[in-house]
């Protein structure tokens, strides 16, 4: 039976086998691509959604969706929404619900391709909700992917720019992995559901309390403030004390006879 955490330690992913989409990808961009590349797609019984954009550094702006990945599980193809924009034939295949669409924090990604073109979303499942009834609390992809298959996701291209003329080769096997890993963590968690699985619940973290500081680390209490007063000069002067006058005693020879 199979072992996933409740919630997967993320410092062992750096040490876990990456994985890498072994397909066919194919980048669209033109409406003619598009169109065959829909017509196949929903054919397929589950295909697998991601976009990537180009990052802004800068709060308060963002930028339109640049790249649609839609994958079944051997070829992805890679809609150039930057060149291509929103055709008829790719707005089919969001609306459609004759196939399983899945994705990962999808519900942003709609929202960023609906500012492109308003559109009722078809059939989408959404990996985060799917997997909290598997009692996971990880809601990113990579940390997903680890838990399930150990196995690690690179994210080094995530923040390129996806507006270039011509994409890498590395951006192209990030951006088909993504979408693919979608479908495979989807057909997975299905037969864990049928074939059962071995939860392990990790423990939350005791929050720590802070120590009393030592006495080297202790404020030290302020010293008193000097009482100053003005002058006619308007300068602050230290206060004078008062003199204490003293009454001299009175000798036997000063006192008065009769």
């Amino acid at each position: 039976m199979k072992k996933i955490y409740s919630k997967f330690d993320k410092q062992l992913i750096p040490k876990l086998p990456q994985v890498l989409f072994k397909g066919k990808i194919e980048t669209i961009l033109s409406e003619a691509e598009a169109e065959k590349a829909v017509s196949y797609l929903l054919t397929q019984d589950i295909i697998g959604f991601d976009t990537e954009t180009k990052p802004i550094f800068k709060s308060g702006r963002q930028n339109d969706v640049a790249l649609l990945q839609v994958s079944s599980s051997d070829i992805c193809f890679l809609f150039r929404l930057n060149h291509i924009g929103m055709p008829p034939c790719v707005l089919r295949l969001l609306t459609d619900s004759s196939n399983v669409k899945v994705g990962l924090s999808w519900h942003d990604d709609l929202r960023m391709l609906r500012k492109r073109q308003e559109f009722t979303p078809g059939n989408f499942v959404e990996l985060q909700e799917m997997v909290r009834d598997f009692g996971i609390s990880d809601l990113s992809l990579q940390k997903l992917y680890a838990n399930i298959f150990g196995q690690k996701i690179s994210k080094a291209q995530r923040l390129s720019n996806w507006e270039a003329d011509v994409l890498s080769e590395q951006q192209k096997q990030y951006a088909a992995t993504d979408a693919w890993a979608c479908v495979m963590l989807y057909k997975e968690l299905l037969r864990l559901k049928e074939a059962g699985y071995d939860l392990v619940v990790v423990p939350e973290p005791e929050p720590q309390t802070e120590l009393p500081a030592s006495k080297e680390e202790q404020p030290k209490p302020k010293k008193a403030a000097k009482d100053k007063s003005k002058s006619k000069s308007g300068k602050f002067t230290k206060q004078k004390k008062p003199r204490k006058y003293y009454r001299p005693k009175q000798n036997d020879k000063d006192k008065v006879t009769t």
